[in-house]
C-alpha cells in the first residue's frame, strides 16, 4: 500500500507541474525577448565599460579608467551637467504646458470633441520623428519662418542667427517632441478626477487656485509622476535633437556617447552610457518612492 501511494504522488506530480508550465507559458516570449535584446546588449555594455582600448582593440583587462578617465576631464562633466538641466528644464516647461491645456480639455471641452483634440495632439507621431526636427530648421534657421516674419515686419534688416545651434533651441524642441507624452498621462489621470470634490470646494469658498493646490494636484500626484518620467528620462538620453539644432553649443550625453564609439573607444563610450543608465534607475527609485502600485494603476 505505501509504495502504491508513493507512485500516485510520483505520477500525481507531473500533472501538477503541467498545469503550472501552461500558466507560464505566454510569458515565455517576453522573457526571451527581454533576455536577448536587453539584459545581454547590457551585460556586453557592463563588461565593456571594465574593459580597455588598446590600438582599437578591446583588451578584456579589468580595470576602473574609463570611469576614472570620465570624471577628469571637465568638459564631460560639464556635458553631464547640461545633459541633467536641459533635461530638468524641458520637463518642467513640457509639463508647465500640458498641464493647463489638458485641465481645459478635460474641464471645458465637451467629450464628444476630447477624442478629436487628442487626435490632433499625438498627429505628430504620424510623421517621421527626423522629419519632426528638421522641420524646425526650416523655422529657426537663418531663412527660417522667424527670420522671414522678422525681416518682413522691418524688426531687423538681416537674418538673426542665435535662434539655432544652442541649448534653447534643444529645449524649444524637445518641449515640442515631449509634449504630447505629458498631454496623453495627464488626460488618462484627469479624465477620473471626481470632479464633484472640486465644485463642492469652491461652494465652500475656495478659490479656484487653492480648490487646484488643495483637491486637484494631490490627487493627481501619481498622473504628475508619470508624465515626468515619461518625459523626463527619453530626453535624458536624446541625441538626434541636440545634433540638429544645438550644434556645438548644444551637445548632450548622448552625443558624447555617439562620439566616444564613432571614434572607436568603446569602452569609454560603454562607460558614459553606463553612467547614464546608472542615473536613470535612481532617478526611479526617487520616483517609485511616491509611486505606488495603486496610484501606478489610476494614473
Amino acid at each position: 500500500m505505501a509504495d502504491a501511494a508513493v507512485d500516485a504522488g510520483a505520477a500525481e506530480r507531473p500533472r501538477r507541474a503541467a498545469p503550472a508550465v501552461a500558466q507560464y507559458a505566454p510569458f515565455l516570449p517576453a522573457v526571451v525577448l527581454l533576455g536577448g535584446f536587453f539584459l545581454v546588449p547590457l551585460g556586453i555594455i557592463v563588461c565593456y565599460s571594465f574593459w580597455e582600448t588598446i590600438d582599437y582593440n578591446v583588451v578584456h583587462h579589468w580595470t576602473l579608467d574609463n570611469y576614472r578617465y570620465f570624471f577628469s576631464v571637465s568638459t564631460y562633466i560639464s556635458t553631464m551637467w547640461a545633459t541633467i538641466w536641459v533635461s530638468v528644464a524641458a520637463t518642467a516647461a513640457t509639463i508647465a504646458i500640458a498641464f493647463p491645456f489638458t485641465y481645459w480639455l478635460v474641464r471645458y471641452v465637451p467629450r464628444g470633441l476630447q477624442r478629436l483634440l487628442l487626435v490632433l495632439v499625438i498627429l505628430p507621431f504620424w510623421t517621421s520623428y527626423l522629419l519632426r526636427v528638421y522641420s524646425w530648421l526650416n523655422i529657426l534657421g537663418d531663412g527660417g519662418a522667424i527670420n522671414r516674419f522678422l525681416q518682413w515686419t522691418h524688426i531687423t534688416d538681416h537674418p538673426l542667427s542665435f535662434f539655432l545651434y544652442d541649448r534653447p533651441a534643444v529645449i524649444l524642441v524637445l518641449v515640442y517632441l515631449y509634449f504630447p507624452f505629458a498631454v496623453l498621462t495627464l488626460y488618462a489621470s484627469l479624465e477620473r478626477f471626481d470632479w464633484d470634490q472640486f465644485k463642492a470646494a469652491m461652494d465652500l469658498g475656495a478659490r479656484p487656485r487653492t480648490a487646484i493646490t488643495r483637491i486637484l494636484l494631490p490627487q493627481m500626484k501619481a498622473g504628475i509622476t508619470t508624465a515626468v518620467i515619461f518625459v523626463f528620462i527619453p530626453v535624458l538620453g536624446e541625441y538626434l535633437a541636440p545634433q540638429l539644432v544645438g550644434g556645438a553649443r548644444g551637445v548632450m550625453i548622448g552625443n558624447l556617447i555617439v562620439n566616444f564609439f564613432s571614434g572607436a573607444q568603446y569602452t569609454r563610450g560603454a562607460a558614459a552610457a553606463l553612467l547614464v543608465a546608472a542615473l536613470i534607475v535612481v532617478l526611479l527609485i526617487v520616483f517609485r518612492r511616491s509611486l505606488d502600485v495603486e496610484d501606478a494603476t489610476r494614473a
